[in-house]
């Protein structure tokens, strides 16, 4: 029964951020995913700074299952995260300057202190709740729009 419940959820996420009017604004705190799955929104977080990269989503206890936290860095580069302080188990989607996803970690075990490597020449992750991705289809060659993706380079431009 929970299972179909957040199944249920989890579609709705996609449904309803489906459609060529929604994605006419392109917001900071709003990302945009797509690929053969079909589409999804997450409302984000965005870590952009040290210090709130730093600090992620520890001691977050809960989260909304179309919520999440993009992290986004200034040059493509080397990323690994850890679930330090973190307590609830989460899905890593690491994406390059394209905005297409290179790799996505499922369901990181909540304070486990293993490197989880994305890969190199990447410049975004978008952390959710753990299972979301393979739930909604989430996979390698997936699509993400932003505003942090430089326009002229972007797969599917703002």
């Amino acid at each position: 029964m929970v299972r179909y419940i957040l199944s249920a959820l989890a579609l709705t996420v996609v449904f309803l951020s489906t459609g060529g009017a929604g994605y006419a604004e392109c917001r900071a705190d709003t990302v945009y995913l797509r690929g053969d799955w079909g589409q999804a929104r997450f409302s984000v977080d965005v870590a952009d700074t040290f210090e709130t990269q730093s600090r992620g989503l520890m001691f977050v206890e809960d989260m909304p299952l179309s919520k999440g936290m993009l992290f986004v860095y200034d040059r493509p580069k080397s990323l690994s995260f850890w679930m330090r302080n973190t307590l609830i188990p989460l899905d890593m989607v690491f994406v390059d300057p394209f905005g297409v996803v290179k790799h996505v970690h499922s369901n990181a075990i909540p304070h486990d202190l293993t490197p989880i490597h994305g890969g190199d020449g990447l410049v975004a992750v978008l952390e959710i709740n753990g299972g979301l991705a393979k739930q909604l289809g989430i996979t390698v060659g997936s699509e993400m729009r932003h505003p942090s993706f430089v326009k002229s380079l972007a797969a599917w431009p703002c």
